[in-house]
């Protein structure tokens, strides 16, 4: 192959179109791949096994940048796994969706006039599944677009039969084991959509709220009375107690007694507790217990009455008074006008700035609500699930991020599981004709004439149990032998609580089953490690949202600069628990990374590169072992920081040393080498061509199509011959050569870059153009060992030898290791002496006035004693540069004045 490849280098790189156009190949690329079955996961195979379940996005969903991070994560991640010869399982899946899903729909009966009423459950039910097989699943299409390795044979859905089947398993062991149970608490409610929903679709707003102060009891300062302050005047109508700190010695006497309550006329209680804050506003609060939180708790401490003011569509109800059947809001009003008429306003309202929940779905102030509804107690698989994380079981990356889990998971309060919905997993609760109450499992008949539970689970139950419930559980799969737990979890650090606890819970609490320990020596956790990742910022720190109009479309990205230059942007920018800011600049950046990636391949087939075995070390040059040396180098670095979850560490290492030491250095150097002896030449190919094959190998898991592409050009030789293997998805990674690093030549390299680097340097300050030859003596090359370097030095720095006449008009030297070299240089001729001196003494002009600007402030004794010192540190590092300025343009002046005499 070597010789066919370097007798018709132009060949092969013809292979490649002229440049990289991303659309051209992407889709083609990934199908391929799919068809070739890269990405299924056998459960048979004697490799060792490395599984990643995806989190499931909703069945509503698209693609946005938080999954395009959490996606590219774990697809480098897999990909790596299976090139270093792991059995990789990457599983995809869907979550159903319960209240995004059936807003969808109802949302599209609505435009026709129609409700879920009007058809009944079943057949609102049909018209959910025919939506979800017409429209749902959007982001799969996307996900192929990113280049998700997903085993899409292993696709599941939470509401599939397997799946369900799943659910009502283990509702029916945490039933029966006494961890759920039914019971009026506290909820946050939805009006819009008539059910509860769980405290991670809650957003949190600051409101300009009114705060109006109420007076209770009498009107007769000289009788019992407390004035209170509240900002949600309506819910008065359910106070059934007025608190204060059993301290506090101005209601004492009041403690035990009764106030009248102005708008019911019952006679409520005056409670004490040290809940209150007596130094806040009046040092009362009144307590509603059926709407508020604390006020809950502190009604269950005294045995206070609970009674619920509003119906489900948030209009007050039940209280027997002219504002039944008001919304809340408007009730608001009307009570606050009657107060006012009563005398009741104690103080003037004024605006109050405050927090308020608002649904995320539909977009109202959620009501806190008490309501009937099922309940997971978590005490003891909260417990478990934090000691999984303290005994090591489980590890979570960043470790800083273990204080919250334990913080979380150690003061849980019991999960509500119920959702008044009817597009979900029913809850498997049936109720008998005499108030009979039996959990069915999934493989049991509920009696006749039984009537199941209208409520579904929250869907957060079923992703619970994602990481085994897709893999089979209850029944004994080969998956689950294979592939559980799972290697890792990739997830953003802001739903840790709601989603890796409950997978943590679920996953604790089966941990012990025989289908999960079946051939394991011990209990079963989830997963092993668990990587959080920070959330996504614009470039300028700023968190993404569509008020501020700073949110970016992957799909736009991946259109216009490709699927590799997105994900290489977000790869490069994950740390462990880092949030990360990312904006055209970053994806630009990325774009023209994959461009010289490709650049350099194409240079690399044109001059016959092709990856084979080595030649021997000793017949090496220094820039050859220098480069496989720095290849070994970061090959170990990029395996640490992957191996760390360190994603921008690695990408980072890989970037520079591809562009800044491959592409920028070896590839200028292999040239000169090019041009030597036929040996050479062939050795240097080879070189180029194992370095070139690694590079593309270790980037391939976070540019999988660009790679993809040059790697099967760079190992198919003129006639359609391939050494490499099919592709490489599935090539081998790269692994240490165990080959002791030559520091000498690293070290001459080193120098001769320096070296090269200061004579361009130099040229650039004597006005040189980049492309104009000018003749030198380098005096004390071979002193400073470089001698076989001359010719890479002067191709480099564009010099010629001497001729006869050779005059020196200029010199620099350049302290290297292994000791000084002089370059002299004739610019005779190549530049034009008044322009540059006029060009000069402008520069000269402006380093003056900075000089003069910065001394005459060191120079102000009023300055020096009030600015900061890090201030005047600056300003000193100002000076300095620019008396360096002054000295070395007036040194070049004077030159250009003495070369203008000889003339």
């Amino acid at each position: 192959m070597t010789s066919t490849a370097s007798e018709n280098p132009r060949n092969r790189a013809d292979a490649l179109p002229k440049s990289w156009n991303p659309s051209d190949v992407e889709a083609d690329l990934y199908e391929r791949w799919v068809a070739a079955g890269y990405f299924e996961a056998d459960a048979t195979s004697d490799k060792p096994p490395y599984s990643i379940v995806l989190p499931p996005p909703n069945v509503t969903g698209t693609l946005h940048m938080g999954h395009a991070l959490d996606h590219t994560l774990m697809d480098l991640l897999t990909r790596r796994k299976r090139m270093q010869g792991y059995e990789v399982l990457w599983l995809p899946g869907m979550d159903h969706a319960g209240i995004a899903t059936q807003s969808v729909v109802e949302k599209q009966l609505a435009v026709d006039g129609k409700t879920k009423e009007d058809f009944g459950r079943e057949l609102f039910i049909d018209k959910v599944w025919d939506w979800k097989r017409e429209s749902g699943g959007a982001i799969q299409g996307q996900m192929r677009r990113l280049g998700d390795g997903v085993d899409w044979n292993r696709d599941r859905f939470t509401m599939d039969d397997g799946l369900s089947r799943a659910v009502q398993t283990i509702f029916k062991r945490l039933y029966d084991a006494g961890l759920i149970y039914r019971a009026e608490r506290l909820v946050n409610w939805s009006p819009v959509l008539k059910t509860g929903i769980s405290d991670l679709e809650v957003n949190y707003k600051d409101v300009e709220g009114e705060l109006v102060s109420l007076r209770y009891g009498s009107l007769n300062d000289d009788e019992p009375h407390v004035i209170v302050a509240t900002t949600r005047v309506e819910t008065m109508l359910g106070d059934t107690a007025v608190a204060v700190h059993p301290e506090d010695e101005r209601y004492k006497a009041l403690i035990g007694t009764t106030l009248y309550h102005p708008i019911t006329g019952r006679q409520i209680p005056i409670v004490a507790d040290d809940y209150v804050d007596p130094e806040f506003g009046s040092g009362a609060v009144k307590i509603t217990p059926a709407h508020d939180p604390n006020d809950f708790e502190l009604g269950l401490r005294h045995n206070l009455p609970m009674p619920t003011i509003m119906d489900i569509t948030g209009k007050i109800a039940d209280t027997g008074t002219e504002f039944d059947g008001m919304d809340r809001f408007e009730a608001r009003v009307k009570i606050r006008e009657r107060l006012a008429q009563e005398g009741r306003i104690a103080a003037e309202k004024r605006p109050y700035l405050h927090s308020v929940g608002h649904s995320e779905r539909s977009g109202e102030p959620i009501e806190p609500r008490l309501s009937m509804q099922w309940w997971v107690k978590v005490e003891t698989i909260a417990k478990a699930a934090g000691d999984a994380v303290r005994n090591g079981e489980v590890k979570i990356h960043p470790a800083s991020q273990e204080p919250r889990w334990f913080d979380w998971v150690d003061n849980m309060h019991d999960w509500n599981i119920s959702r008044q919905l009817w597009w979900g997993h029913r809850i498997p609760i049936w109720y008998g004709p005499a108030g009979e109450v039996v959990c069915v499992g999934p493989d049991e008949q509920a009696p006749e004439g039984y009537v199941q539970d209208p409520d579904v689970l929250d869907t957060w139950f079923s992703s619970g149990l994602w990481p085994f419930s897709t893999m089979g559980w209850p029944d004994a799969t080969a998956e689950l032998e294979k592939f559980y737990p799972t290697s890792v979890l990739v997830t953003g650090y802001d739903i840790l609580f709601f989603w890796v606890a409950r997978m943590m819970m679920f996953g604790m609490f089966v941990s012990e089953d025989e289908v999960l320990t079946a051939g394991k020596d011990a209990k079963q956790v989830p997963f092993q490690d668990v990587f959080l990742h920070g959330l996504i910022r614009d470039e300028h720190g700023r968190k993404m949202s569509k008020s501020r109009g700073n949110g970016i479309d992957p799909l736009d990205w991946i259109n216009e600069y490709g699927a590799d230059a997105t994900r290489f942007t977000l790869a490069r920018g994950a740390q462990p628990g880092g949030d990360l800011s990312v904006g055209t600049s970053h994806v630009t950046a990325s774009r023209s990374f994959v461009t010289k990636l490709f650049n350099a391949t194409k240079f690399a087939l044109m001059n016959g590169a092709v990856p084979g075995e080595l030649p021997a070390r000793e017949s090496l040059t220094d820039t050859d072992r220098w480069i496989l040396d720095r290849l070994d180098e970061v090959r170990a670095e990029v395996d640490s920081s992957f191996d760390r979850y360190e994603f921008g560490k690695a990408c980072e290492a890989l970037y520079h040393f591809a562009w800044d030491e491959f592409c920028s250095w070896y590839l200028e150097l292999a040239k000169v080498q090019f041009a030597q002896s036929q040996e050479r030449a062939e050795s240097t190919r080879i070189v180029l061509g194992n370095v070139l094959d690694s590079v593309l190998r270790l980037l391939h898991p976070a540019i999988p199509y660009v790679t993809e592409e040059l790697w099967q050009a760079l190992t198919t030789d003129a006639d359609g011959a391939r050494s490499g293997g099919e592709s490489i998805v599935i090539a081998a990674w790269p692994q240490a050569t165990g080959v002791a690093a030559d520091a000498v030549a690293a070290q001459r390299v080193s120098d001769t870059q320096d070296l090269i680097t200061e004579i361009r340097r130099f040229r650039s300050d004597q006005g040189l153009a980049d492309s104009q030859k000018v003749s030198a003596t380098l005096i004390g090359i071979d002193a400073a060992g470089l001698t076989d370097q001359v010719a890479a030095i002067t191709n480099l720095a564009r010099l010629t030898e001497p001729g006869e006449d050779f005059a020196a008009t200029a010199s620099v030297e350049v302290r290297l290791s292994g000791g000084t070299v002089t370059v002299e240089i004739d610019t005779s001729g190549t530049v034009d002496l008044e322009a540059e001196a006029r060009r000069l003494e402008k520069d000269l002009a402006a380093a003056q006035k900075e000089l003069a600007g910065t001394t005459g402030k060191l120079g102000n004794e009023g300055f020096l004693a009030k600015a900061p010192d890090d201030v005047v540190a600056k300003i000193r590092a100002r000076q300095e540069i620019a008396t360096s300025e002054v000295e070395r343009i007036g040194a070049r002046l004077a030159e250009i004045a003495k070369l203008a005499e000889r003339k």
